[in-house]
């Protein structure tokens, strides 16, 4: 049977500023990568959000980003490898901090925004993220864009490492993302995103922008929950893969 992993990012709301319906998009996904105060969120934020995913029984992973809350960490800095390992570090502490007061362990750490993108494609930055993920745990999962310098550095490592696909992004013929200054970055219709998930868990294959089928490995789905219809959609793309006989699991389980 065919399977993959539903992850969101989650805890990216920040003092008075409320982002997402959490508590309903939980019901539909399996892994919850939570924001570690750089990007967004904020220390309330972080336990409340792991809270609530434990008791949907959902996994939890650190979702490290770039210390620009005004951008949300979706615009690129001019870092050195050094200080991506600090800054993976330094967010994945915090969150593992807080996981102990709960008796809970981390199921694996993704990175944020330009952050994540800059990492895809520069290896010594995907090389010093996996390093950091490393030194903190060789048990933790690293998540990475299908067929990026991230997942490359990861299983180069050591790390158990999935290959993250998106529902509501475009393709390149690179099997890039289309940057999001673009116009046709998005998909919109929910129906055409979860086409797209389709076929790329059950044919490992995505169509580009260029119409090219792009040969990619799909071991975990991302969707957002902060668009207007993000709670629909989860429940809709939990839906559809349950009647395609793709089993929505965790990267951890069986």
């Amino acid at each position: 049977m065919f399977r993959v992993d539903i992850n969101c990012d989650l805890g990216e709301s920040f003092g008075r500023y409320r982002l997402g319906e959490q508590e309903e998009i939980l019901k539909y996904v399996t892994s919850a990568n939570i924001a570690c105060g750089f990007h967004a969120g904020d220390p309330t934020v972080m336990r409340e959000t792991i809270q609530l995913a434990i008791q949907n029984g959902v996994k939890i992973g650190a979702h490290p980003g770039l210390p620009d809350l005004n951008g949300f960490g979706r615009r690129e800095m001019n870092i050195t490898p050094q200080e991506a390992y600090d800054m993976v570090v330094y967010q994945v502490g915090a969150l593992q901090g807080f996981l102990t007061t709960f008796n809970e362990t981390m199921q694996h750490v993704k990175p944020h925004g330009a952050l994540y993108n800059m990492a895809a494609k520069n290896q010594g930055l995907a090389e010093a993220i996996a390093q950091a993920v490393y030194d903190i745990s060789p048990q933790l999962v690293l998540f990475g864009l299908a067929g990026s310098e991230l997942t490359k550095a990861g299983e180069k490592i050591g790390l158990p490492t999935a290959h993250e696909v998106f529902a509501d992004r475009t393709y390149q013929q690179d099997g890039s993302l289309t940057s999001r200054k673009q116009p046709d970055a998005l998909i919109t219709d929910s129906q055409q995103a979860v086409q797209q998930v389709v076929k790329m868990v059950k044919e490992g294959r995505v169509l580009s922008q260029q119409q090219i089928e792009v040969p990619l490995q799909a071991d975990s789905v991302c969707i957002h929950g902060d668009g207007a219809h993000a709670v629909e959609f989860a429940k809709y793309i939990h839906a559809v893969l349950t009647e395609q006989q793709i089993a929505v699991r965790s990267i951890r389980e069986g």
